[in-house]
């Protein structure tokens, strides 16, 4: 399976980006961009790519013990910026990022823990991906745009465990899917 650690945003806050989404798809240039779908939307914590069906159950109760032992924290979505050169355009956050740093690195340490395979750590940048580009595109329209965006501030109680299903039809613009695999409380709520 092919899996990641996130936190998802409460419907609610995706209607407000989905909202600024709208805006930033009438800007010209746009229709050059793939536009990711709300129901894909998330903050990856750790991504972990392929992981044998056998490691899966240690994989989730180790992530629980991490989610276990981080308090939940208050987040909101807040402005923007990108990857790449314009290949990534994403939407960002503001509040606790210092817990929600800490929860990503218990999340790759589970997976470590785990028996994951583990090919290389990178820093963790709060970001939720709202477009791509297979070229280098100048966003700083779409950026500027999102520079002023606030959702409203929500507390993140879970981490989710998430499988991706890759886009397998051939058709141009098709999305991956994500499904939750397994949901685990954080701190006391756990």
């Amino acid at each position: 399976m092919r899996l990641f650690a996130a936190v998802l945003p409460p419907e609610d806050v995706v209607q407000e980006l989905a909202a600024e989404v709208a805006e930033l798809r009438r800007l010209p240039g746009a229709d050059g961009m793939r536009w990711t779908e709300w129901a894909g939307w998330h903050f990856t914590l750790a991504f972990y790519g392929e992981v044998d069906d056998g490691l899966v159950p240690e994989l989730t109760a180790r992530l629980g013990r991490a989610a276990s032992r981080t308090e939940p924290f208050r987040l909101a979505l807040s402005g923007g910026g990108q990857f790449g050169h314009g290949r990534a355009l994403w939407a960002g956050a503001e509040g606790d990022l210092r817990t929600m740093r800490l929860l990503a690195e218990r999340a790759e340490a589970a997976a470590r823990k785990a028996g994951v395979p583990r090919d290389e750590h990178r820093r963790h940048k709060a970001h939720l991906t709202v477009a791509r580009s297979r070229d280098a595109v100048d966003v700083r329209p779409y950026v500027e745009a999102l520079h002023a965006f606030r959702s409203r501030t929500w507390t993140v109680g879970e981490v989710v465990l998430m499988r991706s299903h890759l886009p397998t039809s051939g058709v141009p613009g098709e999305q991956p899917r994500y499904e939750a695999v397994a949901r685990q409380a954080l701190g006391a709520a756990g």
